[in-house]
């Protein structure tokens, strides 16, 4: 099958999230299957464009017509990736050139994501790659399905496409005259994309895409709900028979505690008695906590944003290091008064917590390997993939039941067992108190149970290739429609 990828972001190349994750796992794993051939579109930033580690050759020029303007592109093609993905970078100097810093955040986003989605069904046509199947995500892509159905289906007959929403917070927002001035679509496409007179892109794409997919079945479920929706929940009840959930996996190959380069020591599902001490002991000394193997060490690696559920820890923080012989470490940068708030605490308590405020890759591995219990009570989480490596290096995952979390951490009991970690069900600050103190109950009192709980964890498949199996299930499907 001939899979075409298209994303705004993609590791080790362009990342700002979770999304950069899955485009470096997803293609591959797709491509590791028997009769596959794949290629990933991807935006040739100038932090990609300014790196020796990313060879490319010139392969096309053309024009993208962009309401009434027409804008150059250059499809460049990597020549240094070996497994199995042809990766492509659409270049235009204007749009992401020229530019410094975060990769979206510019006010003409919504003009530079028009002209890289279409600028990928040019690039198709032009160098004769007609795939069977063309996968988008996120709004950065969301117009590519309503140009191919109302503009390409000439050049892309038999053409099908998946969208998939990663995160449905962000939906592609412009102004009405965005439709006219910008994307030069046929009028009767106006009312696809238009919500309250605006131009909403990930609307659009619901509505023209063969088929939705979201990053796990819960979210699936959930979004039908206004909660969770952000607006969207009537437009995706109406799409609810083609829209699938498929929990994402991590790479177990970059997560792996057995050849991880950043750990002082590595270990197994069979060593990890040893191998995490060691790496606990190191962390504890890197970040200037006091060493000590017996007190539990809870740890998180996030963005420091409310909808991580950060308003919890804040409220428990303080009663939570009064009443537990614990300590808290926290790596991430976000919103000030969440920096604020935690380097605060680790003044007040520089013995029992550590504020790392920073983004840091190798100490992020050091902790999801040195760490006895993870923290991720976020508010909703599509899928989450912290705590799956968190998981894989032994560490327990303390979550709210929500979204992925749910559907990766399936709850034990107070004795370890029945589940993979500790869950609460409801948003509430005493709830997630009371899942970390059930945690933390059983490493104190039945090391045994946890340590079973550990191994248990590190046990578990979060690779790629049962999600990859899932979405070629649905490629298969589209292509039967």
């Amino acid at each position: 099958m001939r899979i075409a990828v298209c994303a705004s972001e993609g590791a080790p190349y362009a990342k700002s999230g979770g999304l950069g994750d899955v485009m470096e796992a997803l293609p591959a794993a797709l491509a590791r299957i028997e009769g596959n051939e794949v290629a990933l579109f991807l935006p040739y930033y100038n932090k990609i464009k300014q790196s020796e580690k990313y060879p490319v050759e010139l392969v096309a020029q053309f024009r993208v017509g962009l309401g009434w303007r027409q804008q150059y592109a250059g499809l460049m093609k990597l020549t240094n990736r070996n497994d199995g993905v042809q990766v492509y970078f659409i270049d235009n100097e204007y749009y992401f050139g020229g530019r410094t810093g975060a990769i979206y955040g510019d006010l003409d986003d919504g003009e530079r994501y028009a002209f890289f989605s279409r600028a990928c069904l040019d690039a198709m046509a032009i160098i004769g790659y007609i795939p069977d199947v063309i996968q988008c995500n996120d709004w950065q892509t969301a117009l590519i399905p309503t140009y191919l159905k109302s503009v390409y289906r000439n050049l892309f007959p038999n053409t099908r496409c998946m969208y998939t929403i990663h995160n449905i917070e962000y939906q592609g927002w412009a102004g009405g005259s965005f439709f006219d001035d910008v994307l030069g679509l046929p009028w009767e496409y106006r009312g696809t994309l238009d919500m309250g007179g605006s131009v909403n892109m990930m609307k659009g794409a619901i509505e023209t895409a063969d088929l939705v997919t979201t990053v796990s079945e819960t979210y699936a479920r959930e979004l039908m709900y206004p909660y969770y929706a952000h607006g969207l929940d009537g437009i995706l009840s109406s799409a609810a028979w083609k829209l699938t959930g498929i929990t994402n996996g991590i790479d177990t190959n970059t997560f792996n505690p057995e050849t991880d380069a950043a750990l002082p020591a590595h270990f197994n599902a069979e060593t990890f008695s040893v191998g995490k001490a060691e790496c606990k002991a190191a962390l504890q000394k890197e970040v200037g906590l006091p060493v000590d193997p017996d007190v539990p060490l809870m740890v998180m690696v996030t963005r420091l944003a409310g909808h991580k559920g950060l308003d919890l820890l804040c409220y428990i923080a303080r009663r939570l290091l009064w009443e537990e012989k614990c300590q808290l470490l926290i790596l991430g940068t976000g919103e000030p008064q969440y920096e604020t708030f935690f380097k605060d605490l680790a003044a007040e308590y520089p013995n029992q917590c550590a504020a790392k405020i920073t983004f840091n890759l190798g100490l992020a591995a050091r902790i999801y390997a040195g760490g006895d219990v993870y923290l991720m009570p976020s508010k909703s989480e599509p899928c989450g993939l912290s705590q799956m490596n968190a998981m894989r290096y032994g560490t327990i995952p303390v979550v709210h039941a929500t979204g992925g979390l749910k559907d990766t951490v399936p709850p034990c009991d107070e004795n370890g067992e029945g589940g993979l970690g500790f869950t609460f069900q409801s948003y509430n600050a005493d709830d997630f108190l009371a899942s970390i103190k059930r945690c933390l109950n059983l490493y104190n009192n039945n090391r045994e149970a946890f340590n079973a709980l550990v191994k248990k964890d590190m046990s578990q498949d979060f690779s790629w290739n049962v999600p990859a199996g899932r979405y070629m299930e649905l490629f298969h499907r589209m292509l039967s429609m």
